[in-house]
């Protein structure tokens, strides 16, 4: 934790100092809003009283909404006229009991636009407390198509049965055009397969879909009520000092802004890179670059956000030049060297060193001596959104380690594991260069 120490800076350099750190706020602020703006689902902030506060980009759209429309309004407005009632005193009991709810909960959920036509929507429901109160987060999909094609699905099957019926009767009656209705089935039946066999795919994509965004949901209001809470409340206490000679005390509140906003930042950016490695748009752009020069910009800005006692030590082993895409291996070795120091123990050091394998290959370790890896846990180190069983207290996504074997699979190369409990873990990759 930084300790700030009372000097004899006169008042127009504190007043500097608190212009420059409000303007550091705001960016940090306008990045949280682009996080909150630009999600790909709806999400809709209520207070207790269910008076909204906060709605984004995707709520706007889905309800048909612009601007500050819905801002003040009671979340009723969004639930058709059949439903208000009932939905009140749930949101009341809610408010008494708050729970996070999961994406679907088994409910057959309706919405209604503000042009007043419903729709089907999967909601998901988080909360957090300020000193305003609670607030309730809520999650929302619109399943219009989901709906569409399990209606198709069913449609498709009614006809199947029917067609099945009627080839049956007309067997029965007609002998001679047993093998002339057959092949007429066969076709028929062959298509419908075809048909049904290409919904119950789509269906199933779907439903996979579903489940990585419920996933997504349930771990994000996880991972965003407690960054939430404190920047709402640190926020709200630096308005209570007000005096010069308090300057140390909002910087303590702003330094916890910016270090919770830091983390929210690098949780958007394991997402982005999750979208774009799925949808195919990261590829190798190879370049010459100097490797112990980047070693040693990311060990300086690693370093700088550890904690107080932990360090990274780079033992360079001769590489320097090497021809591969500068970006991916950069973000490789952040990925890498912030896991290694967020799961080291106080005064932990992490090791890094670089060298050329025997077959010419870049060889790269990372070694630490944190809490290890369990043999069962890293036969499921590179899932998604998978995490070890130890680290369950330790703030995190699952998908760091995912991301790199695909960043590393993208320049063809490999990462192997070698961990004990308790004894450290030790992280070797092997990437081909010209």
């Amino acid at each position: 934790m930084l300790v700030l120490k009372e000097t004899n800076l006169p008042l127009q350099s504190h007043e500097n100092m608190t212009t420059r750190a409000i303007d550091q706020l705001l960016k940090e602020k306008q990045k949280f809003e682009a996080l909150f703006n630009f999600a790909t689902i709806g999400i809709v902030i209520a207070n207790s009283k269910g008076e909204i506060s906060l709605v984004n980009q995707q709520a706007e759209t889905i309800f048909g909404y612009e601007g500050a429309e819905l801002t003040g309004q009671k979340v009723e407005v969004l639930i058709p006229e059949s439903s208000r009632k009932t939905h009140k005193a749930d949101r009341q009991h809610y408010t008494i009991h708050p729970q996070v709810r999961p994406m679907g909960s088994g409910r057959n959920l309706e919405a209604i636009r503000k042009d007043g036509s419903k729709f089907p929507v999967e909601i998901s429901l988080s909360y957090f407390n300020t000193d305003e109160g609670l607030y309730v987060i809520a999650f929302i999909l619109d399943i219009t198509k989901r709906k569409e094609s399990e209606a198709v699905l069913l449609h498709q099957k009614s006809e199947l049965e029917n067609i099945t019926k009627e080839v049956k009767a007309l067997n029965s009656n007609l002998e001679e055009e047993v093998e002339r209705r057959t092949e007429a089935l066969r076709q028929t039946l062959t298509k419908l397969e075809e048909s049904q066999k290409e919904l119950q795919e789509a269906l199933e994509r779907e439903k996979h879909l579903g489940e990585l965004k419920s996933r997504f949901v349930t771990m994000a209001s996880h991972e965003f009520k407690t960054p939430l809470s404190t920047i709402m409340t640190s926020a709200t206490l630096i308005g209570k000092y007000t005096k010069t000679e308090e300057q140390s005390s909002r910087d303590k509140h702003l330094k916890r802004i910016s270090d919770t906003v830091l983390n929210l930042s690098t949780l958007l950016n394991e997402f982005l890179s999750i979208g774009k490695l799925e949808e195919g748009k990261i590829i190798a752009k190879n370049e010459l670059f100097n490797l112990p020069q980047l070693i040693q910009n990311v060990v300086s800005e690693i370093q700088t956000s550890a904690s107080e006692g932990k360090t990274i030590q780079y033992l360079p082993e001769g590489v320097q030049d090497v021809y591969q895409d500068k970006d991916l291996v950069r973000n490789v070795l952040i990925n890498l060297l912030s896991n290694a120091i967020k799961f080291s123990p106080p005064a932990g050091k992490v090791e890094i060193d670089a060298r050329y394998g025997e077959n010419g290959d870049l060889e790269i370790q990372v070694k630490d001596n944190g809490i290890g890896i369990s043999k069962e846990d890293q036969d499921h180190l590179f899932e998604r959104f998978f995490r070890g069983r130890n680290a369950d207290n330790i703030q995190g996504t699952g998908l760091g380690l995912h991301i790199i074997q695909r960043y590393l699979s993208i320049m063809g190369g490999k990462i192997e594991v070698e961990s004990e409990l308790n004894k450290g873990t030790t992280f070797k990759i092997k990437i081909p260069i010209k």
